[in-house]
């Protein structure tokens, strides 16, 4: 009994280590324009792990699985392929086409998405790299209801609502809005009509002078952001600092971000090659690794 026992282990032992020497190729189904025929990716796997451990960990090195989707990488896919509906899209609409078209980057889950929506929608500099948000399109008006960008929004993990605007299609609408909350007469409007102001007695004494305090004319800051949350502190920095100088009149506020990350172990090559590609793409004025 017991001798029967130990051959049984010693086959399972065996069968368990020749597993991953036969089960050791990943095909995976690749498309790399809507137009092009879908064609079969043959990647082989190495290592010691179980069989979906190394799959995954190839998926995900060779960015054939994302778990992770920047905001500005997602504008990138919406006028890539293009993914825009007339001047905005339904998040829903955008869920179903990463789910279903192969020529888009595979997403671990829909929570992925969602998550660019949000950092996106965050950026501070959504005109150029991102996109605006809103809850709905009204048609007979010609508008979108709730607009937004440059801050933080709400959105669920499933059944998302809204819409992403084209930042050129939402710059309108803001600067309508805007044109339209300013009252006619300017700002000197305003001012009180027909108040009779107290009339001045001349009493032969040299007014004395006072003198007007200087008003400060630069303004210069800087904070370390969270790399897990750059898109809320960014978001909330430009709510709370950025928005008050800019829209003070004359103004000339310039916001650079500078990046640096120190990695013990080293970076590997793929990661190396997707940041430079994308700083290449997002007009960094300069970027670049160091080997010491």
């Amino acid at each position: 009994m017991r001798q029967a026992e130990e051959q049984k282990r010693a086959a399972d032992a065996t069968v368990a280590a020749r597993l991953p020497e036969t089960f050791q190729w990943l095909l995976v189904p690749t498309q790399a324009q809507p137009q092009a025929t879908v064609e079969w990716q043959a990647i082989r796997l190495t290592g010691n792990d179980v069989l979906a451990v190394r799959a995954s960990k190839k998926l995900r090195n060779e960015e054939l699985l994302v778990t992770a989707l920047a905001g500005t990488r997602l504008r990138m896919e919406l006028d890539r392929v293009p993914l825009w509906r007339g001047d905005h899209v339904a998040i829903k609409q955008l869920m179903e086409d990463f789910a279903r078209y192969i020529y888009l980057p595979r997403l671990k889950d829909p929570g992925v998405l969602i998550r660019a929506v949000r950092d996106g929608v965050a950026l501070m500099t959504w005109e150029q790299e991102s996109f605006a948000y809103a809850d709905s399109f009204d048609e007979g008006a010609g508008r979108y209801r709730g607009l937004r960008a440059g801050q933080q929004v709400s959105l669920p993990d499933t059944d998302p609502p809204g819409l992403l605007v084209k930042p050129e299609a939402a710059r309108r609408q803001l600067d309508a809005e805007q044109r339209a909350a300013v009252p006619r007469g300017g700002v000197g409007a305003a001012t009180a009509v027909g108040a009779p102001s107290a009339p001045a007695h001349d009493t032969g004494e040299a007014a004395p002078i006072t003198e007007v305090p200087t008003r400060p004319k630069r303004f210069h800051g800087s904070v370390p952001l969270d790399p897990t949350r750059v898109g809320r502190d960014a978001g909330r920095i430009a709510q709370e600092v950025i928005a008050h100088l800019a829209g003070l009149p004359g103004a000339d506020v310039r916001v650079i971000l500078e990046i640096e990350a120190t990695v013990p172990a080293g970076v590997p090559d793929n990661v190396e090659r997707i940041v430079t590609e994308n700083s290449r793409t997002l007009k960094f004025t300069s970027h670049g690794f160091e080997r010491e």
